[in-house]
């Protein structure tokens, strides 16, 4: 597996990471612990050594599963998990990223994973309660406590980005960005990572699925998966969206790659510091993602898939409102 360093803090791990949330969280198809962990040390096997979980992917029994996982192998991976909501009976219940509140969510996650350091701890999402100059500082106290290794972010604003990592150098921002989800390019995300040398960690890199070509307007989506409340998911949009699907194909036949390995590699190609972290309940689908590493993508090969994307209009928001308002802030 290829190595890649996340901006200039000098964390390298594996090309393509492993999003951990859909194991059990999310979708409708849910793997049992057992099933997890296996799933996950099969990804070791295959030259994985980047993770990522939360404390909400459950909640916290995604963080119980990934620190089982990986215990063997801990000294071998990075662990990325993540803090800023608040949890009460069970659900997500609004923001809360008062400093007081990330310190007990970091001894709480240490405790869960099973390790004495956290990789890389992500704001979930930006708290407008709390000024992002006091949640900086609380994750450089617990960095200077041993607590925490690096400091990253989950969906912020430039402007937001930048005033943290004047207080607490931001090791990586974790974004969606896919081929049909680009809003990094345009809002300043991007320009930022390069400025500053930050890592972007995209995730949904396979646009929840869809990129796959997997599903589709007939597709029935299960009960508990969240898709189902997705714009971008409905019937009529999908419909839609189905045409940057079939341009992905014909490039997929002429490369003799798989539609994931395409929209992987294209994501890959785009900056030496961005690590996709497409996740997956299906060994076989674990397979041919890591694969793409192997698609070699030329600038011919670019300026195509840009031309063709270029005159594809996506319908369908990404949230709906009530959770697209928490991005971007």
């Amino acid at each position: 597996m290829q190595k890649r360093r996340l901006g200039s803090s000098g964390l390298e791990v594996s090309a393509l990471g492993f999003g951990c949330m859909g194991l059990d969280f999310s979708y409708g198809h849910r793997l049992t612990k057992d099933e997890g962990i296996t799933l996950i040390r099969k990804a070791v096997d295959l030259g994985v050594t980047f993770f990522d979980t939360a404390e909400v992917y459950g909640p916290f029994t995604n963080e119980e599963m990934v620190g089982e996982a990986l215990r063997p192998v801990r000294d071998q991976v990075v662990i990325a998990t993540k803090f800023g909501f608040n949890i009460v009976d069970g659900k997500m219940a609004g923001t809360n990223s008062r400093p007081e509140h990330i310190k007990e969510v970091a001894d709480a996650s240490l405790k869960r994973l099973g390790v004495e350091q956290i990789d890389l701890f992500y704001q979930h999402r930006v708290d407008p309660n709390v000024p992002i100059e006091d949640v900086a500082g609380a994750v450089k106290e617990l960095i200077a406590a041993g607590k925490v290794k690096h400091f990253g972010m989950s969906e912020p604003g430039a402007a937001t980005a930048r005033r943290a990592h004047a207080v607490q150098p931001i090791t990586a921002l974790q974004n969606e960005y896919s081929l049909w989800t680009r809003g990094v390019e345009t809002n300043g995300i991007l320009d930022l990572c390069e400025e500053l040398g930050i890592g972007l960690v995209p995730y949904s890199p396979l646009g929840k699925g869809f990129l796959t070509g997997a599903i589709n307007k007939d597709t029935r989506l299960g009960e508990g998966d969240f898709r189902s409340i997705l714009p971008r998911f409905t019937p009529e949009a999908m419909e839609k969206n189905q045409a940057l699907v079939d341009m992905l194909k014909q490039i997929a036949w002429e490369k003799s790659a798989t539609l994931a390995q395409i929209a992987l590699a294209w994501l890959l190609a785009q900056k030496p510091w961005i690590v996709p972290i497409p996740g997956t309940t299906k060994l076989h689908r674990l397979e041919e993602n890591l694969g793409a590493v192997n698609v070699a993508l030329t600038a011919t090969d670019l300026a195509e898939i840009q031309k063709a994307t270029a005159s594809i209009r996506i319908e369908g928001d990404r949230y709906p409102a009530q959770l697209q308002a928490m991005v971007g802030l």
